[in-house]
Formats: C-alpha cells, structure tokens, sequence
C-alpha cells in the first residue's frame, strides 16, 4: 500500500535566515549561496553539521540531499534537501519525515542519501539508509511536487546492509522506461552486492537481485543508456573499480568486469576518504567514471582525479589523469564528483568535476588544509579547462569526527542542467563557536559555467605524466 504524505518539515523564513546567518564560507574564487543549515539539538550528534551530498537536476529543477547533524558512530539526525525549481536561482530547505526520532520516524540515525527523477512517473526520489530503526534498511522517499514536500520512505530492503545509490531510466524511447534501479551491499554477507528493480515510481520493489558472478564492493553508482542499458560501476574489496550491466530492466545482472585497478595514496590528517568512484552517462550512452588515484606519481606521493570511459559498460578505456595541476605539485586530489550535461555527448560531451584536495599532500591533522575545487571540459575529458577553487581552506578540526575520521563526506556529486550550468552542492565548515560547529551545505550562486581549455587530460603540459603511467599502473 502506498503510505499517506505528511506535510514536509520546512522551517519559518525567519528562522532559516537566522541560521544561515550564523556561518558563513571560507573564501574561494567563486560566489556561493548557503541553501541549508542542520537545525536539530539531539544530543547523540555533532551539531551544526551538515555532510555528504548528492544532487540530481532535471529541467529547471534540482535536489540535493545530504546527512544532517553527523553522529560520530554513524549515520545522522536526518536526511536534509535543499531543492531549486528556478535552475537555482533560489532553494527550498527541509527534512525528511519519518524517518529518524526528529521526525517522527523509528530510525536512531540515517545516512547515504542518493537522489534520482523518475520521468515517466513524474516523481523525485530521495534514497536513504537508515540506521538502528531495525537493522540498516534501505529507504526510499518520494515527491510528487518537483521535490518540495516529501512522504514517508518506502522500505526498500531490509537486513543489514550499506552505500545504497538510486537511478531511473528517463529515456521515453528506452524499452525500460520508468525503471528505477537501487543498488546497496549487504555488510551481514560480506559486502554482497544487490539490485533492486521500481516500476511504479518507488511505490514497490522487485527482489533483490546478485551479480552474475556473486560480487562484493561498495559504492556503486548505476548509470542507464539511453537503449535501457544499466551500467553500475563499484569499488571492489580487494581495490578494484569494476561494472556489470542488465539489458533486460533489471531481471538479471551480468558477471563484473575490470575497469581498472587503483592505486592510491592515503589522505593525510585522518580525514575519511576513499577510492570510490563516481558515475555519470552522456546523451549517446557514454558512461564515465572518476575516483582518486595516484598512478601518475611517481612513488605515490599524492592522487589526481582519473577518469575511465565505456561506450558499452563492459570495455573501458585506460584511465586518463584530469589535468587540475602538474604531477610534480604537492597537491592531493581526492572524492570527486562527476556531472555531464545530458543534452551533449562524445567529442562535445560537456563535463564539471568538483573535488576535494589538500595544497600539501604531506600534512598532519592539525596542518592540513581543505579546499574544494572545480574543472571541467567541452569535449568529453579530451582537454580541460583551468581548475578554480570554490571554498577553503578549512581546518580539519572544523568538519565533525566519526570512527573512521574527519568527514566531509564519503562522497559528493555534480550535476549539469541541460545546455546550462554546472551545480554541484557541497558542505563548507567556518571555525566551530566552542562545540558548535558551523558546516552547512553550498552550491554556487547561479552554477558554474562549463568552459573548455587546451591542457591535455592525462599530459598536464609535461612530459612526467606520461613516463608515470608507464611504470605505476597496474591491472
């Protein structure tokens, strides 16, 4: 049965603008707009945070949604949504109900939110994991009016499980139209990886589904072609971005493949980081992956971002480095986060990555700096154009703590508007007021153009590169 909607927890004007007052961005090189805050006082979390975010955007609309409120031992206060129905000229902020103890749910802590549209339904749905509500569900919550209030979360899994990611088919001529995909591991089963099939919107689920070849991983991201196709890129256990496909809507799922194996430099200052990658599909079926990877260094002393490609989701090309600074820089790059205007394709495929890095690679926690950075590319990862810094620094003792280290997220996401700017949204901490910390959620004001540029992905405009790939890569 489909659950009732409750009207969303949205906060009086005043108040919004009230927190949204109380911190503002370090300083970067573009203008950002502040579009959420974490106003709960639960005492099992570290408020005010705000971490983890993923976007999606369709038409003039986008929606983004992030963890609120971080609990060190996991999960968070509540899913937060910040949603733009104008190409983000203004945003709406609020929360998900019924899903943690804030809102009248039966979850201790939720976490992973993932966001996709459903084109033949018309409905925006927020994927989530709630923790100790029991076990680790995955949730599905859904919208019927462009992302603006939200009703209960459908469960879509039950048991133990981690790092779910939702997509749906919104080719009209895909045989599989209206298809949503949710992927997750079950952490009871060894990180087994499972796939769920929607064909009503998110209202219902499908069984879970196994990889031909039984897999284990984290973090896969599915991606549907424009033919139906559904590629999920994954972080395999034993340090792998692997993929596997359907062609039949889900009711079956391939034996994975190599993508490429990663080699990887470990983020200084505990912060909480990892190869995980991120998943993007242009017009003509063109799947890319990026994650952070250090085979063009030698000795591995810092990662760039790598980016693969496959116009099939079963051979991909030899990672290529994103050109943000030479090989020879102290710089770290790390948990990018690819978009691709989905109105373009190929040699004219635009691209925006954000990405976090540290100036220095060799820093400690208490010298490290974090800085978040945007690049992109008209002509899909051929050339790329000059990297600019969108906010930092930031001290590392500024983001909230957990068991794994600092974090600002396992992830974060961009998303390109048809023909139009790219928006990524992204948590930026100020100094914290005593315990109160103040990281909230950001996107640029009015998006970032895609511009192009000469240097070569995978050259940098030096010979070292090249010579680097040569003798550190590895499959």
């Amino acid at each position: 049965m489909p659950r009732r909607f409750r009207t969303v927890i949205l906060l009086p004007p005043v108040v919004i603008a009230a927190l949204l007052a109380t911190a503002g961005p370090a300083s970067a090189n573009v203008a950002v707009t502040q579009v959420s805050t974490d106003p709960f006082t639960d005492t099992q979390a570290q408020h005010r945070t705000e971490v983890e975010p993923d976007t999606f955007a369709f038409g003039n609309t986008i929606v983004s949604a992030f963890q609120v409120g971080r609990v060190s031992g996991g999960g968070s206060s509540n899913i937060g949504f910040a949603t733009s129905t104008n190409g983000g000229a203004s945003w709406t902020q609020g929360f998900l109900p019924a899903t943690t103890g804030n809102s009248g749910g039966p979850c201790g802590q939720i976490s992973d939110a993932s966001v996709a549209f459903d084109a033949k339904h018309n409905v925006w749905l927020i994927s989530s994991l709630g923790v100790n509500c029991p076990g680790t569900p995955v949730l599905t919550s859904r919208s019927t009016n462009g992302g603006l209030a939200w009703g209960n979360p459908v469960t879509t899994a039950t048991g133990s499980n981690d790092k779910n990611w939702i997509v749906c088919d919104n080719t009209s001529t895909s045989p599989f139209f209206g298809n949503c995909y949710t992927e997750y591991d079950i952490t009871s089963s060894g990180d087994a990886l499972r796939m769920k099939t929607s064909t009503d919107g998110g209202l219902t689920w499908g069984p879970a589904r196994a990889t031909g070849n039984n897999a284990t991983g984290l973090g896969g991201q599915p991606i549907v072609r424009p033919n139906g196709t559904v590629v999920v890129p994954y972080l395999s256990l034993n340090d792998q971005i692997r993929s596997f496909t359907s062609t039949n809507g889900g009711a079956s799922w391939s034996s994975t493949v190599l993508v490429a194996s990663v080699n990887r430099h470990t983020d200084a200052g505990n912060i909480r980081t990892e190869a995980l990658p991120s998943a993007e599909i242009d017009s003509a079926g063109t799947a890319y992956v990026a994650w952070s990877d250090c085979r063009f260094r030698s000795g591995c002393p810092a990662n760039d971002i790598v980016l693969s490609k496959s116009t099939n989701g079963t051979t991909w090309t030899t990672p290529t480095r994103v050109p943000i600074d030479a090989t020879t820089s102290t710089v770290d790059h790390f948990v990018p986060g690819i978009g691709v205007d989905p109105s373009t394709a190929g040699a004219t495929a635009r691209i925006g990555l954000t990405y976090y890095f540290y100036p220095t690679s060799n820093c400690t926690a208490s010298t490290c700096r974090l800085d978040v950075g945007f690049i992109s590319s008209t002509n899909g990862g051929t050339s790329w154009s000059a990297a600019t810094q969108l906010a930092g620094p930031m001290t590392l003792s500024w983001l909230p703590n957990t068991s794994q280290g600092r974090m600002f997220g396992d992830y974060i996401s961009t998303s390109v508007r048809a023909g139009g700017n790219a928006f990524p949204v992204f948590p930026i901490a100020s100094a914290p007021t005593g315990t109160t910390f103040a990281m909230g959620m950001f996107a640029p004001t009015g998006g970032l153009a895609i511009t192009g540029g000469t240097v070569r992905a995978g050259t940098a405009s030096e010979v070292q590169a090249r010579s680097d790939r040569l003798t550190t890569v590895a499959f």
